[in-house]
């Protein structure tokens, strides 16, 4: 039997599970979609039972599937959606809904919090006020009283998860390092409460749980989970980390001057660098920590950056069938950098990084001699430009730094067209990975450096990695998409006025 590491990655389309050996193999994964309760516009929650039961369901798939393998389970690590919150009574009893990162109905709670001291915030948590925990508690105070009365702690999914597994009770609640720029009410630097924070919007600092490190071996499996889920009782649990962190580990982001690039729904780049400068000024970059405990991965996103190119397919083609990714990709290709002078805004649900949630998608210079090749390369290169702004701040930041290379997972790493063209904007080399799955290997290396298998956390998580393609960048290309990324940053000014009449029009 082989020495065995389980991965667990609660996602926000869903939970996956995977069985690795200690050589970071896959033996066996298991995924269960997540049934997203959005009863109207603004609303999305989770059923905390029903993420529960996503997790016993896969650690039961994941065995069946790997047979007598799965006794030699040493360790478990869950990652989770990082900026949405829930509550937990005394007995670790869900209390409120997973109030989701994509719920929206804390909006004038970020408005409060920004016109508190935006900068004083941003200083302090690293993260401007967003769609995340500390809006999220003030709505819950503020709207819901009586529920809020009742919540011992506030806690992310994976903890929530952890906990169950190893029969926690309120007192024993946690958050790793990993997810508390997004509390809203922490002091991320020194990984610690703000009580200034606190003590401003009266938030409760019992509701606040312990931080901690990822690695953390919070409990062991009980005897009756481990009868629900089929592994052995006693597995040590750590802590785990937020999805983000164990997706950048698992894909080998563990030293400064590297940058990822997360390909999927969200459009989500991030840098790797050795200190916390947060974004005061342009209120853009979400300045994260690393699992690495003296690494930070700044990193900025924009909300459906990828599911812009599915509208279009679902839009343009009249075949949702994946083959028409490439069919697009190869009309695409034949257009020139710039796609003849059209730009396109993707910000379809208003602007994250920064927060503004008034923009509006949209192209800009279409004339009759524009494609449908034409729209669809102008959307991947808005992508492109967009990332080409937050790694600008990051250089800014950090002293014009330099980068060696872009690790790319998830959909749009699959399109050589894509990457090349993002690999062209940034002027920085593209590495695309053999598998995309690097959330519930880098939580199985949490787990393991955390049962005192691993040494070094960061050259296992090298070694892991394993590259199947790297695309360079056309100087004289790059030199040519310089205009182009100046004008994308000019239209959100030019057209800041137009976002405004919209919105007005539609109160």
């Amino acid at each position: 039997m082989k020495r065995c590491l389980l991965g667990i990655d609660i996602g926000t389309q869903g939970t996956k599970t995977c069985l690795y050996d200690v050589s970071g193999n896959a033996i066996a994964s298991s995924f269960e979609p997540s049934n997203l309760i959005s009863p109207k516009p603004g609303i999305v929650e989770q059923d905390p039972e029903e993420i529960y039961q996503s997790v016993i369901n896969t650690i039961r798939a994941v065995i069946a599937e790997a047979g007598s393998t799965f006794q030699n389970v040493e360790a478990i690590g869950i990652d989770s959606q990082m900026s949405g919150i829930m509550g937990i009574d005394n007995e670790w009893g869900a209390a409120t809904p997973y109030d989701s990162w994509l719920d929206t109905r804390c909006e004038k709670y970020i408005k409060m919090m920004k016109s508190s001291d935006e900068d004083e915030i941003i200083r302090i948590t690293g993260c401007p006020p967003t769609y995340h925990h500390g809006p999220k508690i003030l709505w819950w105070k503020y709207e819901r009283p009586d529920v809020y009365q009742k919540i011992a702690k506030f806690v992310i999914p994976a903890t929530y998860i952890a906990g169950r597994l190893a029969g926690l009770k309120a007192e024993n609640a946690y958050i790793d390092y990993t997810n508390i720029h997004f509390s809203g009410f922490a002091d991320t630097d020194k990984m610690q409460w703000s009580q200034k924070l606190l003590d401003r919007f009266n938030v409760d600092t019992k509701k606040m749980p312990r931080i901690t490190q990822p690695w953390e071996v919070i409990g062991f499996l009980t005897n009756n989970e481990s009868k629900k889920t089929g592994l052995k009782s006693g597995i040590p649990i750590v802590a785990g980390c937020g999805d983000q962190a164990a997706t950048s580990l698992g894909a080998g982001v563990v030293r400064k001057g590297i940058a990822f690039d997360v390909a999927g729904t969200a459009s989500v780049f991030s840098s790797c660098v050795d200190s916390f400068k947060p974004d005061i000024k342009n209120k853009t970059l979400i300045s994260a920590r690393s699992v690495i405990k003296d690494l930070w991965v700044p990193l900025a996103y924009i909300n459906g950056g990828g599911l812009c190119l599915k509208w279009f397919r679902d839009q343009f083609t009249g075949n949702k069938g994946e083959t028409n990714y490439s069919q697009l990709d190869s009309e695409a290709l034949n257009i020139d950098p710039g796609s003849n002078g059209l730009l396109f805004n993707p910000h379809f649900g208003g602007r994250v990084c920064p927060n503004d949630p008034g923009v509006r998608g949209s192209w800009i210079g279409l004339n009759w001699g524009h494609s449908r090749a034409h729209m669809f390369r102008s959307i991947m290169e808005s992508i492109a430009y967009e990332y080409n702004t937050y790694l600008q701040i990051v250089k800014e930041l950090f002293g014009d730094m330099q980068f060696t290379r872009v690790i790319s997972i998830g959909g749009g790493s699959k399109s050589n067209l894509f990457c090349s063209i993002k690999s062209n904007v940034l002027g920085i080399p593209y590495a695309i990975l053999k598998s995309g799955d690097t959330a519930t290997l880098g939580s199985a290396l949490v787990a393991g450096y955390g049962a005192g298998i691993f040494d070094d956390i960061a050259s296992v998580a090298e070694n892991f990695t394993k590259v199947e393609e790297t695309v360079d960048y056309d100087f004289r290309i790059h030199n040519k998409y310089a205009g182009y990324v100046g004008l994308y940053r000019k239209t959100f000014v030019a057209l800041s006025d137009i976002y405004s009449s919209f919105e007005q029009l539609e109160r």
